[in-house]
């Protein structure tokens, strides 16, 4: 089973874009034409499903997304700003234009008509437990415009969904490199591991928290870093345990620092989605072995 799998990162998620773009590029084939099972969280979970919906648009489209509608996504007006206290008396951005960006891309299809198979996660706060959204499972199903809108639930940054009687947030806070939750299910599938892993990521964090900052925080100045902690965190770890499970061979970790761009998830400021860029183009010239190697798999594997 062939598996993709895209972390979250808000707007960082416009370097995925990017790598998806030329992968449709060099293999003359969609992404979901080349994936048993691609799985996503936060905003690789937008990007999971608006690359299976039916009809789905090239990845060249989703990359004007976060370039067009990122910076609406993540404008904060005036009023808002003084009503949420900069983000710490209730969530920090307005949905309203995520949720218009998520109905003209995604529609009114639902889950279940995914071209291939999906997994995108999110967290129940009504439970305290993960919930998978899974295109193969009925009772785990829902329109694509709802499940990418739980999964981007980031705390603090967006409101939580209501699915019913669940209350779902970002699946970030426990998977944002969801590649291990993937796996997982290949084998449940498919009953054998993943034969290949394609994991993307949005940017590794590298500003550092200095000691002396930190002794000295209370609850307030810890919200936002321990939730971009904790994400980062995640994502390492998952990384570190798939390259332990699969063969060298058998897994592509495509990553980069972000030495010069924001790592924040809501900087969709022109001068930040620039620098994204920049470095998205760095990642690709300098893993272009890789890429053309995990292009030979899926290939070869899908004649």
């Amino acid at each position: 089973m062939k598996v993709l799998s895209i972390d979250g990162g808000g707007i960082r998620g416009l370097i995925p874009a990017l790598v998806l773009e030329e992968l449709e590029a060099r293999t003359g084939r969609r992404v979901a034409e080349l994936f048993d099972l691609v799985a996503g969280t936060s905003t690789g979970g937008i990007l999971a499903c608006a690359l299976t919906r039916p009809g789905a648009a090239p990845a060249s489209e989703l990359v004007e997304l976060y370039r067009t509608e990122g910076p609406k996504i993540f404008r904060r007006s005036l009023a808002h700003r003084v009503r949420s206290g900069e983000g710490l008396l209730e969530e920090k951005h307005d949905d309203a234009a995520l949720d218009d960006a998520l109905t003209r891309y995604l529609g009114s299809g639902r889950l279940s008509g995914a071209s291939t198979r999906v997994l995108v996660t999110a967290y129940d706060l009504q439970a305290r437990a993960p919930y998978f959204f899974k295109s193969w499972r009925a009772d785990r199903d829902g329109p694509l415009r709802i499940v990418a809108r739980a999964t981007a639930a980031a705390p603090t940054y967006f409101e939580p969904v209501e699915v019913g009687e669940r209350s779902l947030i970002d699946g970030g806070v426990f998977a944002t490199n969801p590649a291990m939750c993937a796996y997982a299910e290949a084998v449940v599938l498919s009953g054998a591991p993943p034969t290949f892993v394609l994991s993307l990521g949005t940017g590794r964090q590298t500003r550092p928290i200095a000691h002396a900052d930190a002794a000295s925080w209370g609850l307030v100045q810890w919200v936002r870093p321990v939730i971009d902690v904790v994400f980062d965190g995640v994502s390492d770890t998952v990384e570190y345990q798939l390259q332990h499970l699969m063969p060298g061979d058998a897994v592509v970790r495509l990553q980069t620092e972000l030495d010069r761009a924001s790592d924040a998830l809501d900087d969709a400021s022109a001068r930040n989605l620039a620098l994204l860029e920049e470095q998205a183009r760095e990642l690709l010239v300098r893993e272009d072995a890789a890429l053309d190697a995990a292009c030979a798999v899926l290939l070869a594997q899908d004649s």
